[in-house]
């Protein structure tokens, strides 16, 4: 529990020393509140001796002038009240959702920041979890850190007001704050790894919900939104099983933090009546620290609530922290890319492995996953400035991951990948994206103008926009729209065909006019007739490109220049098309897959006919 409290307590630390405008004044408020307080419990005990009980008894003279006084002091006292309430509540949100605002622009920031493959070990759905519902709970306690702040004041001068008024009466009142405080250790004692199992169970169902999203496609295709639905349910119930049991840990502590004010206040009552009727104390005495204690009911509360966030606040920070301390990055060199001409891509002894997944910081330390298998393995190839090559591979040769490398989305494991003879990790920030561009497998498109997405942060004109366009085939249906470049495209561009998303991100690519392109099969939703026009109109437009395309299709490779064979993460062989075809038996086989296939279909069909 003590680590618990510390760590909740240094973060909270942090938080002022980031955000300590709003925290200052969230305070002068609160402190406000308590003094105000205070000062309203002391004064209604001396307007009971002074005006209540001498007008009841008629034991004094008390005017009209003496009545309306100690109203308007009290209300006075309880204007000052209700500003104090309004600074702490205006200014103790601003603090709290200003560091929300700053600890989520910093993920966003780091996340860009990250080299791929940390994403690549990282589930989008937890990291989703850490910007949103982490952040969140991080920062809740500092919504009530200046009603506790406020509070403590509140004790102090109420205790020195009860202690004025009758120091025996005090000490009975003031026993129920170590009760308080007590229980309230011993509630966060108990709260804490359930807190901690809530936070990383709802990173687990914003992971799975996020994964059964992306792939709606896939599960409606096959059927399977039964077998998500499953998945999905073990996931929440499991998070709907550990908040019931902090919930029903916190309706086991509630009513007694709620109950042991009011027994305090009785326990007052009952002590004080018999000094009253002995003559140790008077009424307003009794009335004071009765009042006073009544008055802290509430407020003292707040120390409860703050201490059952500190869980939730060590537990999100944990997540938070685990991002914003990470060291991976991608350090890049101060080498301008080679100037002039279409670029030569070279591969010396390229391998690569995928990271094995990243442990959740709020799961197990015991469990770890196995480092996968190598995915390139000693690649060893070149591309001659301004032709095209095709790769082929089968399913998991390495063909996107070599794509991936040739643009620096991530670093070999192993070996070298050069651009003109200049290794890329020595190119400066930004050279590269200059220089080179991927059209990826999975096109995405923004819900955008056509424009936008065509241009996409660059400084273009529309004449470049529409000279992008026409060498990527798109200008004929992007002119048939009825807003032309500044039509919407929805979300993923759901009012496009495949073929014209592909069309698009071509168009995207090629506006930058870069001197190498990868195509990793970002042609496969085109006819054969459109994918040479966009590859000749490459090779007419003089813009000085070299090619590699990751291809299947016998249309595709037929364009290339060069095909080069991947299988299992190794280069098998290497030539012109008709060269491999010739002495490759695994080359043919894939290559002839899809034509076989077209085969044996119309030889299906034919052979149905001719039985009817």
């Amino acid at each position: 529990m003590s680590g618990t409290f510390l760590d909740g307590v240094r973060t909270l630390a942090r938080g002022v020393r980031e955000e300590p405008r709003p925290f200052r004044i969230a305070i002068i408020g609160s402190a406000i509140y308590g003094i105000g307080n205070a000062a309203s419990g002391f004064l209604v005990g001396r307007v009971t001796s002074d005006v209540v009980v001498p007008a009841v008894t008629g034991s004094g003279s008390v005017g009209v002038r003496d009545v309306w006084l100690a109203g308007g002091t009290l209300m006075a006292v309880t204007v000052v009240l209700v500003g104090g309430v309004l600074l702490r509540r205006i200014f103790g949100g601003a603090f709290t959702f200003a560091l929300q605002a700053r600890y989520r622009r910093l993920l966003a920031r780091r996340y860009l920041d990250l080299p791929l493959t940390w994403h690549h070990a990282h589930p989008a759905g937890r990291l989703l979890a850490t910007a949103s519902s982490d952040v969140e709970a991080t920062w809740q306690a500092t919504m009530v850190l200046p009603f506790a702040i406020g509070t403590a004041v509140l004790i102090f001068f109420a205790g020195i007001a009860m202690v004025v008024a009758d120091p025996v009466l005090a000490a009975v009142g003031l026993l129920v704050i170590p009760a308080l405080l007590a229980s309230n250790i011993v509630y966060q004692r108990r709260m804490s790894p359930l807190v901690v199992a809530v936070q990383r169970l709802r990173g687990e169902v914003s992971a799975t919900a996020h994964e059964s999203f992306e792939g709606a496609l896939v599960v409606k295709t096959l059927g399977l939104a039964d077998e998500e639905v499953t998945r999905f349910r073990a996931d929440a119930e499991r998070l709907r099983d550990a908040n019931v049991a902090a919930g029903r840990t916190r309706g086991a502590f509630d009513p007694v933090i709620e109950a042991l004010p009011s027994l305090g206040t009785l326990l007052v009552l009952v002590v004080g009546s018999v000094r009253v009727a002995s003559g140790a104390t008077d009424v307003g005495d009794l009335v004071q620290v009765a009042y006073l204690l009544s008055l802290l009911a509430f407020p003292v509360r707040s120390f409860g609530w703050l201490l059952g966030d500190l869980p939730r606040t060590v537990a999100g920070d944990a997540r938070v922290q685990d991002v914003l301390r990470e060291e991976a990055r991608t350090e890049w060199g101060t080498d301008p890319a080679p100037a002039g001409g279409p670029l030569t891509v070279t591969t010396t002894g390229l391998s690569y492995r995928h990271p094995a997944p990243a442990p959740d910081p709020l799961a197990d330390p015991g469990v770890t996953h196995p480092e996968p298998p190598p995915v390139l393995t000693d690649v060893t190839l070149d591309v001659t400035a301004g032709t095209t090559v095709a790769v082929v591979g089968g399913t998991g040769a390495g063909k996107s991951t070599l794509a991936g490398l040739l643009v620096r989305l991530v670093d070999p494991s192993t070996g070298d990948v050069l651009l003109d003879g200049v290794d890329v990790r020595g190119l400066a920030e930004g050279q590269v994206a200059g220089a080179a561009a991927l059209v990826p497998q999975s096109t995405f498109v923004f819900d955008d103008t056509i424009r936008g997405n065509v241009a996409l942060g660059l400084e273009v004109s529309d004449d470049e926009v529409w000279q992008a366009l026409r060498l990527a085939r798109a200008d004929g249906f992007v002119a048939a729209l009825p807003h032309g470049l500044d039509e919407l495209v929805g979300e993923r561009g759901s009012t496009l065909s495949g073929g014209q998303r592909q069309r698009l991100a071509l168009a995207r690519a090629l506006v930058r006019q870069p001197r190498l392109l990868v195509l990793d099969d970002a042609t496969s939703a085109l006819d054969p007739a459109v994918e040479r026009a966009v590859l000749d109109g490459l090779e007419e437009s003089g813009t000085g490109t070299t090619v590699v395309v990751v291809a299947y299709r016998p249309a595709t490779i037929a364009l290339a220049d060069e095909v080069v064979h991947l299988d299992h993460g190794r280069v098998v062989d290497r030539g012109p098309a008709a060269e491999v075809a010739a002495r490759d038996e695994g080359y043919r086989e894939l290559v002839t897959a899809y034509a076989r296939a077209a085969a044996d279909r119309a030889t299906a069909e034919a052979a149905g006919e001719g039985a009817a």
